[in-house]
């Protein structure tokens, strides 16, 4: 496979500009290392996971691929039980060598990470909080547009925020939201990014550890088909989220869009965990295998650029197959140009 080079793969040791994006429990190693095997940026989030399995998810991903691949680590210490300090000690012991950070500031993390000789990636919704980030010396920044699914840091779309990044700061800029294809890609390259960040897409492919039912919605969906709010806030409130419309959003709605402690169905198990937990109506979940019960009530996390997912193949192929059309995107666009320029006058 031929290079696809731009600043950010030579930063982060990569062959084509693509990073998987750390979409919470449906990252796993067989899929970090799909994308690393392809000379892309598999990623995994363990900002919910433990210490212990966080140290086992590492050596198993590393034991399936050569490739690079990284950690996600929600900065903001109060919304979670394990301390990032704890979390980075582990990443650390087993070799990590990129981290990026989102919903909070990696300011206080920057310095130890380039001790650790790794390097930083942090998640900005905004032109200010990117050359703040820059200043605290991250490596990269990831420009996320409010189009992307699951939890979102910005109010501005991807075509707008990525290029006023780019103006902003010197380091590699990553755009997210709303890309799916090369065409997303090639687009984002034009913008001014350096890499492009897929994370709806990469749900549908057959490593995504995603219950059948949500790749198929995600399949399925047409770009008009989400929805963007706080409504599943159990867990995690606050925190705006974009999800597949479903039976829960859809009832919410049919009866007047009531608030917090009046809405439909409020309180109300509606799924069950693998591990047997209860999932109630509104409560930020991902629906991963092995999820019992009405598990299309639940949060489908996904992004408008859901409706240009049409099959599931490996990560691996996808990440290729997203090379190859970004490069053609971009050979297209020249060449259209280039007729342009040598048309007669008429």
């Amino acid at each position: 496979m031929a290079l696809l080079e731009t600043p950010f793969t030579d930063r982060f040791d990569l062959d084509v500009p693509i990073v998987q994006a750390p979409v919470g429990s449906a990252t796993c190693p067989e899929l970090a290392a799909s994308v690393a095997d392809a000379g892309g940026l598999g990623m995994l989030a363990v900002t919910w996971r433990s210490p212990d399995r966080t140290r086992e998810l590492l050596r198993e991903t590393r034991r399936r691929t050569d490739g690079q691949f990284g950690v996600n680590i929600v900065a903001d210490d109060d919304a979670k039980d394990v301390p990032t300090e704890d979390h980075l000690a582990v990443c650390f012991d087993e070799g990590v060598e990129v981290v990026s950070f989102s919903f909070g500031d990696a300011d206080a993390h920057v310095g130890r990470v380039h001790d650790e000789g790794g390097v930083v990636l942090q998640s900005v919704g905004s032109a200010g909080e990117a050359r703040t980030a820059a200043e605290s010396g991250v490596d990269a920044v990831v420009a996320q547009g409010w189009e992307a699914g699951g939890h979102v840091q910005s109010e501005v779309a991807t075509m707008p925020l990525v290029p006023r990044v780019a103006d902003a700061v010197d380091v590699p800029v990553v755009a997210a939201g709303g890309i799916a294809d090369g065409r997303g890609v090639a687009a984002a390259l034009t913008l001014g990014a350096d890499a492009a960040w897929l994370g709806t897409r990469f749900l549908a492919t057959e490593e995504a550890r995603v219950h059948d039912l949500y790749r198929e919605r995600v399949l399925e969906a047409d770009e008009t088909d989400t929805y963007f709010g706080t409504l599943f806030d159990e867990g995690w409130p606050g925190v705006p989220h974009r999800v597949l419309r479903n039976s829960t959003v859809e009832r919410w709605r049919d009866e007047g869009e009531p608030p917090r402690g009046q809405r439909p169905g409020e309180g109300v198990a509606v799924a069950e965990t693998p591990d047997g937990e209860p999932v109630e109506r509104y409560e930020d979940a991902l629906a991963v295998p092995g999820t019992t019960g009405e598990v299309e009530a639940i949060p489908l996390y996904a992004g408008q650029s859901a409706g240009l997912a049409a099959s599931a193949p490996s990560a691996e192929t996808l990440t290729e197959r997203l090379a190859d059309e970004t490069r053609e995107a971009l050979s297209r666009a020249t060449a259209t140009l280039e007729a342009g320029e040598t048309e007669p006058d008429e």
